[in-house]
């Protein structure tokens, strides 16, 4: 955590000073983002999706998203995408304190969210500057065709590449995208082993709430780096200590030692009260060991890796596979795995109530879960960053009565094994 957020620090004051040291910033999300193109032209990502978040953990996003709705916004618009309309409206402030820069280019890749391309409408209206839009076709039969890649490769050649090099100055270096895609697949090589640490019991991490510290520097602005690396390295060095010792994870409670529930967790989290949430979770020992919401920037651990060797069809490969672009059928193959892989007790779902790519049709997949693997689910509701759709008592008495029917469960099972 600590290291992460010197890197995030660092890169959000490199942003701040970008016109002046001569760099061009590029306005994209995190889904099917393609972090190592533009660091091969020395391009600076910004992510709006994590300006919300951020803004949302400080406890900034509810005056943000009521800007926006006093500039027209409704309200049940998507909140990261009010939450980012209304901090630009108020200065456009930074999560350091800086002013952010205008971007030099808003690059659009779809990956499943309709919201991102009225997102970048509404960015367009306020900035003068070039757009580049990647489709992604949508995996609606739940497979990656050679036609789909080729279709997104002649994207990136004929569309992406070329608004790069217009706007950067600089001719496209294969050979530095290679470079960087090597690193990328390295760092994901580490990331994987940490997130499958927790098949172990007790799991040494926590995939969802601590999982959002393990993701953020891949997922953002630091994928193919060296800084990278060095985090992935970090990050497994510490979760090898934790499991030698036969420790749970680190919460911000201190140690989780008694763990009680093993869950798998679909959706993201609440960021308004991130700590919050999550205490009501180690205050029943409850340890998240699988969950989607680590997924929205790549599904690593089914076994994609960046692929130095054929860069563009791989980002196409990437882009394709991200979570948010998978079809329902697809989505619950996946948790229904994770619960088997992972040997959880259940899995719950957060709907958000503005996020229509991770909720619509959460309630059909949870009834199919719960035919296929016998365990039970649980179904609460909040919000990405607006703080009025976060109802803690709410939260907390549907959380428990969850964790007691899966306690009563358990002693059920226990009381027939040694009835059999």
């Amino acid at each position: 955590m600590v290291k992460q957020k010197e890197m995030i620090a660092d890169h959000f004051h490199h942003l701040a000073t970008a016109k002046e040291n001569g760099k061009k910033v590029i306005y994209t999300f995190v889904p099917g983002n393609l972090t190592e193109l533009m660091l091969s032209f020395d391009a600076l990502p910004l992510h709006p999706e994590i300006n919300a978040l951020q803004s949302g953990m400080r406890k900034l996003s509810g005056e943000y998203i009521a800007e926006a709705e006093r500039h027209g916004h409704s309200e049940d618009v998507c909140t990261y995408v009010k939450c980012d309309i209304g901090m630009m409206l108020k200065g456009n402030i930074g999560p350091t304190g800086e002013k952010l820069p205008e971007p030099d280019l808003l690059l659009l890749s779809y990956t499943g969210c309709f919201t991102f391309m009225k997102w970048f409408e509404l960015l367009k209206e306020r900035y003068d500057c070039p757009v580049a839009m990647l489709h992604i076709p949508y995996q609606g039969d739940g497979e990656i065709t050679p036609t789909m890649i080729d279709y997104i490769v002649k994207q990136l050649r004929t569309e992406i590449i070329p608004k790069f090099e217009q706007v950067t100055g600089q001719e496209f270096d294969i050979d530095r995208l290679r470079e960087l895609m090597g690193n990328s697949a390295r760092a994901e090589e580490d990331l994987v082993w940490v997130l499958e640490s927790a098949k172990n019991k007790p799991s040494p991490i926590d995939a969802y709430f601590g999982g959002v510290y393990y993701i953020g520097p891949l997922f953002t602005a630091f994928r193919g780096t060296e800084a990278a690396l060095e985090y992935y390295r970090m990050l497994r060095e510490e979760v090898e200590g934790r499991l030698t010792a036969g420790q749970g994870p680190i919460t911000p409670e201190g140690l989780l030692d008694n763990e009680r529930f093993r869950l798998v967790v679909e959706g993201p989290p609440n960021w308004t009260h991130f700590r919050e949430f999550w205490k009501m979770f180690h205050d029943e020992g409850a340890v998240v060991v699988a969950s989607t919401y680590t997924k929205v920037g790549g599904t690593y651990d089914r076994g994609f890796r960046h692929d130095p060797s054929r860069p563009l069809e791989s980002l196409a490969e990437y882009c394709m596979g991200c979570y948010t672009n998978l079809n329902l059928p697809s989505r619950v193959d996946m948790i229904a795995k994770y619960i088997e892989d992972y040997d959880a007790d259940g899995f719950l779902i957060n709907s958000i109530k503005s996020c229509n790519s991770f909720s619509a049709g959460q309630l059909v997949m949870l009834r199919e879960i719960e035919e296929r693997t016998g365990r039970a689910g649980g179904f609460i509701e909040t919000d990405l960053v607006d703080p009025r759709y976060f109802s803690a008592s709410n939260v907390k008495n549907r959380l428990e009565s969850y964790f007691q029917m899966l306690a009563q469960k358990r002693g059920e099972k226990q009381a027939e094994m040694v009835t059999s």
